[in-house]
């Protein structure tokens, strides 16, 4: 009985029963090449277009449930299109559909960036779709297990968790979480944060997925009970929705703060957003002066202290006292202390600045202060200045690096004990945690979104305050130089916001709380165990897929 390999002994010497086997002839009688490269790349295509193009809107519709455009319901919709358009694929097969629903998707969400240049643009949202190909393998790897739901909820979350810190401390922008901070899902922050959330709506979206694989496989021959799988996992998608409306949003406390928050404008949005020396910190301090005035006259309630945003002081107060006169003179008109955003050089180290949030006392001048953590690669600072320098000009705009602070932002800011987070810092769970593990009583987000104004970047920012209010109980105030300036309650909603590029004060009573949420007490331990248990599914089905060739090739002999 013939064994079916071409390795018998007659296969190997050339020969067959009848005698030796002439040579194969050139011309019609040979064997008939294989396509070219060319060919086959070209047939791939146009196998692969369709579900590409699939991917490639699922992509788009993921960027739309960001801010500016809120349509967060599409987050469950592109969860559960790329879970289909990976599912039974190989692992090859849904890197590429990972990609290619990646980068429309950062390329859309961070068009931002553009200020600064298209190819910024491209290269970030290339670098960070890298990380979604990898999802996409993943996906199509584990798709074959059984609750592969759960496996693709944790691979999300997986991803997320590298985002958050690679390369050069990571870039966490457009988590699931992000997108999903005024749904059924928010009120899941208290319980574990923004990964929680992010675990949520995955698992939402791939139970759906899972939903649609099962009735589209009831199509031809259908029954009651052949349908019950996909009923379940409507209701479980549907359990997870609602599972949101029975946690608690703790918004009591036991007692407030008056504050005013200060957005000066600025002179043109950006890149030259600066103007000449001294107008951004005069057009705060002018307005300060006016709400000192509207005070004095009846026309406005005394704060118990004001927020001014980061970068609000363009001069080193400590450098150049003109601006020093200029920020004292404003806080003496208010009689309160006031929180000043500045750049001050770094005392030793020529070259670097710091970016700090510093309480400045009508009595006693500048005091404690914030040094902003996290400063932005390549916006901050440039890493292998040097060498890159020479390659792109464009980083010759960013003359100074700014020098990493190495404590919590928690201030005493007159009566309220305030956590301090500058700008994109508040992207990054580990920072406004410490913060409030630190104790703080409410939070403040300085920054300054000229740059990008007009552009969505600053509801995206905002919409992050948002999260952070209910993850961890507190009162966020958001504090802009341009806008959009907000103050935001313990349960997410906004309660007062300036428009972009509009010079004007929010005074607003806000709650000081003590009390921190299950999110506070267990950290990052949520994000840990699930992104772990992603990559322990990656793990089993390497391990299933060998067992199996292992099976078919002993089926085989």
């Amino acid at each position: 009985m013939p064994s079916g390999s071409d390795t018998t002994e007659e296969a190997v010497s050339g020969t067959s029963p009848d005698g030796p086997v002439p040579p194969a002839e050139t011309g019609s009688t040979a064997a008939p090449r294989r396509p070219g490269r060319l060919r086959r790349t070209g047939a791939l295509a146009r196998r692969e277009a369709l579900r590409t193009g699939l991917a490639v809107v699922s992509g788009i519709a993921l960027a739309l449930a960001f801010p500016p455009y809120d349509l967060w319901p599409l987050s469950l919709v592109a969860v559960a299109a790329l879970s289909l358009l990976t599912r039974g694929r190989t692992v090859r097969q849904g890197a590429w559909t990972g990609f290619a629903f990646g980068l429309p998707f950062f390329l859309i969400l961070l068009k931002w960036l553009h200020v600064v240049g298209w190819d910024a643009v491209v290269g970030l949202s290339v670098a960070e779709a890298l990380f979604v190909t990898l999802l996409g393998a993943a996906l199509a790897g584990t798709s074959r297990l059984p609750a592969w739901p759960v496996w693709a909820a944790c691979l999300w979350v997986a991803q997320e968790w590298a985002r958050d810190r690679l390369p050069f401390g990571g870039f966490p922008w457009g988590r699931l979480a992000f997108a999903n901070t005024g749904s059924p899902f928010t009120p899941l922050a208290a319980l574990g944060g923004a990964p929680l959330v992010t675990f949520a709506v995955a698992l939402t979206g791939a139970l759906l997925a899972a939903c649609a694989a099962t009735l589209w496989g009831l199509r031809e021959k259908g029954s009651l009970s052949r349908a019950v799988p996909a009923l379940e996992a409507f209701g479980l998608a549907a359990a997870v929705t609602l599972a949101g409306a029975v946690v608690p949003v703790p918004t009591k406390a036991d007692d407030t703060v008056d504050i005013a928050v200060v957005q000066g404008n600025v002179q043109q949005p950006g890149m030259d957003f600066l103007g000449r020396p001294m107008r951004i910190l005069d057009n705060h301090a002018t307005a300060t002066e006016k709400l000192a005035a509207d005070i004095k006259a009846g026309r406005a309630k005394k704060p118990d202290l004001v927020i001014w945003p980061e970068n609000s002081s363009d001069l080193d107060p400590f450098q150049y006292p003109q601006a020093y006169d200029r920020i004292d003179e404003a806080v003496k008109s208010i009689g309160v202390p006031v929180l000043v955003g500045a750049l001050v050089d770094h005392p030793t180290k020529k070259g670097y600045v710091f970016n700090e949030g510093i309480v400045w006392d009508p009595k006693k001048g500048p005091g404690a202060s914030y040094t902003k953590q996290h400063p932005v690669p390549f916006g901050e600072y440039v890493p292998f200045r040097e060498q890159l320098s020479k390659i792109i000009t464009r980083f010759q705009r960013v003359p100074r690096d700014f020098y990493p602070g190495d404590h919590t932002g928690v201030l005493n800011v007159g009566p309220a004990k305030l956590g301090d987070v500058i700008c994109f810092e508040v992207a990054y769970d580990e920072i406004v945690h410490d913060t409030v593990d630190a104790g703080a009583r409410a939070l403040v987000i300085q920054t300054n979104n000229a740059t990008y104004g007009r552009t969505g970047q600053p509801e995206q920012q905002l919409a992050m305050s948002k999260l952070r209010a209910v993850e961890h109980g507190r009162a966020v105030v958001t504090a802009a130089t341009s806008g959009i300036s907000a103050v935001v309650a313990p349960d997410g909603k906004v309660t007062h916001q300036i428009p972009e590029f509009t010079q004007g004060v929010v005074s607003a009573r806000i709650p000081l709380r003590d009390e921190t949420t299950l999110a506070d007490r267990v950290g990052a331990a949520p994000e840990w165990a699930l992104a772990i248990v992603g990559l322990l599914s990656c793990a089993a089905a390497v391990v299933g897929g060998r067992r199996g060739r292992t099976k078919d090739e002993k089926g085989q002999q």
